[in-house]
């Protein structure tokens, strides 16, 4: 398929401090041309959950219309969505089916009424079943089946990995998007989203945890054996570390964001105990002054909470041990100091930072290989999988597109922005056809097991308004 028939999928990241907008297109490569880009500060969103829907459809706009003037030639009329929060929730089940029609394989029909018994599990009220996710099949006496189809068997039987969050938080955002002039073409889990976005066919085979720390929520998959195993979403991130230095140290919070992205680090005992930060007094007052040790005690008590949290959860499934692949830290709060030092110390695990760049084309974007940004980066990949599985229908019947009869990816940072990046590697022009494949195919199994049950939740709730 040649590049001018590809379409443009656009990302979009509503955060509880950041909305980021992402247009891109593969190129004959497999690779992600970025062809727009747009930032803005995020309002109404607490804890990844719409708190002010005008606040919140005000950043979006603001995002798309920066996306926009970075490549005028664009237009953007349908979005892949990024939906965390602490309102999702996960849950294991076993469910088990005598099949009627012995004789015959088993068959597609045969999964999709096994996975349909599963809608009566009981979940607390007010709360609704996202996703159910097949892990591993039993037929009679044979465990650990990936796919059951064309065997014979009387009973066919699956461990469930279900995914559940609040109606309403789930609707909220999706108004807020429509409010937007935008269409939602489809929602996708934020941890997912990331998860296809850092890692490679090797993670997924050996074992791995993905954690994303972003502003108002961390949120947690766990891979074994090419198998979702767990997803989690700790409402603690990076807003909470700002909150406790503002409070600890007396300061704004502008100042307290400022210090942690400028002077802090995840482990207290690398700081200088002779180091200070100067604040600014107020009306008058005298200055400040900081102990950047203190900064750094106060941000190494949070992040060890987190990640308390993250084995608290591996361990429930029993891969706090077992995880070959380590943990890949990702998100803004991937970004700390000596996170990574700390995030070994505090699981026992092997850590890496996950950047997006295997996926992203042309090194002068570099500052877009960022780990910030691998949730909009996955959500592009999402609508590839769905464009190249035949699952991908615009809402519009347009799309999105770009007036440009070659692709000319624009420059998407300002100079200094681009000074502040250069040291980051260019990503390597020579790719192999083979490693692409292999990675598609590894998406295909990643993505497949969420079926897009998001949008009928939509349906099920505007039918019964109606009525």
């Amino acid at each position: 398929m040649s590049i001018k028939q590809q379409p443009v999928i656009v990302g979009l990241d509503i955060g509880t401090t950041k909305v980021v907008a992402i247009a891109g297109r593969k190129n004959e490569f497999g690779k992600l041309e970025i062809l727009g880009f747009g930032k803005a500060e995020s309002a109404g969103v607490s804890h990844g959950v719409v708190m002010n829907i005008e606040q919140c459809i005000k950043s979006i706009e603001q995002a798309i219309e920066k996306c926009l003037l970075s490549n005028p030639q664009l237009e953007i009329k349908d979005v892949y969505v990024g939906i965390a929060g602490q309102h999702i929730k996960s849950l294991q089940t076993r469910g088990d089916r005598v099949r009627t029609n012995v004789e015959d394989e088993i068959n597609k029909a045969d999964i999709e009424l096994l996975i349909r018994d599963q809608h009566q599990t009981y979940i607390p009220a007010g709360d609704q079943i996202i996703d159910i996710i097949p892990q591993d099949y039993t037929v009679d006496n044979t465990t650990s089946v990936i796919d059951p189809i064309g065997m014979s068997g009387i009973k066919i039987g699956a461990n469930f990995h279900i995914i559940t969050g609040d109606r309403n938080a789930i609707r909220n955002i999706k108004r807020c998007v429509d409010k937007s002039s935008l269409i939602t073409t489809d929602l996708v889990l934020q941890p997912l989203a990331s998860a296809a976005a850092v890692m490679n066919e090797e993670d997924l085979e050996a074992g791995v945890a993905i954690v994303d720390i972003g502003g108002g929520t961390t949120d947690m998959a766990v891979f074994y054996d090419g198998i979702l195993k767990h997803t989690a979403v700790i409402p603690f991130a990076g807003v909470n570390i700002t909150n406790d230095i503002r409070q600890g140290l007396g300061v704004l919070r502008a100042q307290a964001e400022q210090m942690k992205v400028q002077f802090g680090m995840a482990l207290a005992d690398e700081a200088k105990n002779n180091e200070y930060i100067t604040i600014p007094g107020l009306r008058g007052l005298p200055a400040k002054e900081i102990s950047v040790k203190n900064l750094a005690h106060i941000i190494q008590a949070r992040m060890q909470e987190i990640l308390d949290y993250v084995v608290y959860h591996l361990k429930q499934i029993g891969l706090d041990k077992h995880l070959h692949g380590g943990i890949i830290l990702t998100g803004g709060g991937a970004q700390l100091r000596n996170i990574k030092q700390l995030t070994e110390y505090v699981t026992g695990l092997g850590a890496r930072i996950g950047l997006p760049n295997e996926h992203l084309a042309g090194s002068h974007l570099a500052a877009l290989m960022n780990p910030a940004y691998s949730t909009c980066i996955g959500l592009i990949l999402r609508g590839y999988h769905d464009f190249e599985s035949g699952k991908m229908h615009f809402a519009n019947k347009g799309g999105n597109y770009i007036n440009l009869g070659d692709v000319d990816t624009p420059e998407l940072m300002s100079a200094e922005e681009q000074e502040a990046t250069d040291t980051i590697a260019p990503v390597d022009n020579a790719y192999n056809t083979e490693r692409t494949k292999k990675r598609s195919e590894n998406f295909k199994r990643l993505f497949d097991g969420f079926k897009g049950k998001f949008m009928s939740i939509f349906e099920d709730v505007e039918d019964q308004e109606i009525q």
